[in-house]
């Protein structure tokens, strides 16, 4: 597979996580925020486990601390999220969620060395000033919840940067079963140690739950830990930022959400600076090469 094309794929997993959001601001007035987590990972765990018992059957040992890691950044990552979601707006929440761009180059050259060339660094600069116009209003204040928030957001970060090191040497079913197993018993925790899990809830919570769990969890991120190998951690996180513009228009259409000219022009930031990192290339950040899936 080629960068652009991998690159394409992982466009495709933004607007399906950009899709989901009316769904999910929906059911959070039925189910605490923990509990429709914890249920969204163990629906995907579940699907997972039907859908591959054989990998499941011939899992590595070795496979076992990658997946769990990813499972550990990808359920604080949400845990945190959603809990700083309940003390600060909407807006700063998907800008704070979406400087992970920011955070994924400054990680990746502090912990790897691997320093992004200059066209990824405008493409994350622009970007973040488009997120910015989309999504930040006038009141700037900083409150306990965005530093919630900010700390689900360097998750995210990490999940996508151990994403990059792991996919090589492990088969990435495996790591995406082990991947949703852990994160559901890390959710479902801290479900049972914040809130009270039920099983009664509306049809369209439970709607919800399936949709995000089958499509928007097992499947978005098996294909994720299957074609990152084929890019880099820094394109990904860009590509990743189209996530709120994606629901901007999803809310827009579904929902009767405004759609200003501020925002519209956020959304056109945001494009401009993936493609322009898409078309400069990642300068120091060496080319992905293709792995043999074991």
């Amino acid at each position: 597979m080629r960068r652009w094309q991998a690159d394409l794929v992982l466009v495709g997993i933004t607007v399906i996580w950009g899709g989901t959001f009316v769904m999910v601001k929906r059911s959070l007035d039925a189910v605490g925020p923990a509990t429709f987590i914890a249920w969204r990972f163990v629906a995907a765990s579940v699907v997972m486990i039907i859908l591959f018992p054989r990998r499941l059957l011939k899992l590595r040992r070795e496979t076992l601390l990658p997946g769990a890691l990813l499972g550990l950044w990808l359920g604080l990552g949400y845990t945190l999220q959603t809990t700083g979601l309940q003390t600060t707006s909407s807006g700063k929440t998907g800008f704070i969620t979406g400087l992970g761009v920011v955070f994924v180059p400054i990680l990746s050259a502090a912990l790897f060395r691997k320093v992004p060339g200059r066209a990824a660094v405008g493409g994350v600069v622009i970007a973040t000033a488009g997120l910015a116009l989309l999504t930040l209003n006038a009141d700037l204040t900083i409150l306990p919840g965005d530093l919630w928030v900010l700390g689900g957001a360097v998750c995210f970060a990490l999940h996508v940067l151990t994403v990059a090191q792991v996919t090589e040497h492990h088969d990435s079913i495996q790591l995406a079963i082990v991947q949703m197993a852990a994160a559901a018993a890390l959710v479902t925790a801290a479900a049972f140690l914040f809130e009270t899990p039920t099983l009664i809830l509306p049809d369209y919570a439970w709607g919800a739950i399936l949709f995000t769990g089958v499509v928007a969890t097992a499947l978005v991120f098996s294909v994720q830990i299957a074609v990152q190998r084929f890019t880099t951690a820094t394109h990904v996180a860009l590509i990743y930022i189209l996530e709120p513009p994606f629901a901007a228009l999803f809310g827009w259409w579904l929902a009767g959400e405004a759609l200003g000219v501020r925002e519209l022009a956020g959304c056109a930031l945001i494009l401009a600076g993936v493609v322009l990192s898409e078309l400069g290339g990642t300068g120091q950040e060496s080319e992905p090469e293709p792995a043999v899936q074991p």
